[in-house]
């Protein structure tokens, strides 16, 4: 039975059926190249990006918001967020700022997307 998926990779949002029998046998409904791949990487290695806000202390706000430099695969995430959800970082942050690097050894790094000035 073939798994169905949808692809995110373009605006195209293909729907993408892919037979597999411990290795991917046959896609379908992919309009490019690139849905294949997308496809495959999902089946055997899925990744996500993320996006969330951090604690800041004696900000203007409390809150800063935040992502991480590259995707990481899917079964990091809950991890990644506990550790971020335990720490809160002193104003100023700055748009850009590494807040963590290199989080829970995936290679990438939890930046600001958002300025908070020190109150």
């Amino acid at each position: 039975m073939p798994n169905k998926y949808i692809c995110i990779i373009c605006p195209n949002g293909c729907e993408v059926e892919a037979e597999v029998v411990g290795k991917v046998v046959k896609v379908k409904g992919n309009t490019c190249k690139r849905g294949e791949e997308y496809v495959k990487k999902e089946i055997f290695s899925p990744e996500r990006g993320l996006t969330t806000t951090v604690l800041v202390r004696n900000g203007r706000i409390p809150l800063a918001s935040a992502k991480l430099t590259k995707p990481v695969a899917k079964n990091k995430v809950a991890e990644i967020m506990k550790e971020i959800k335990g720490i809160e970082f002193d104003a100023p942050v700055k748009i850009g700022q590494i807040l963590v690097k290199n989080i829970q050894g995936t290679g990438s790094d939890l930046i600001a997307t958002k300025t908070i000035e020190k109150t």
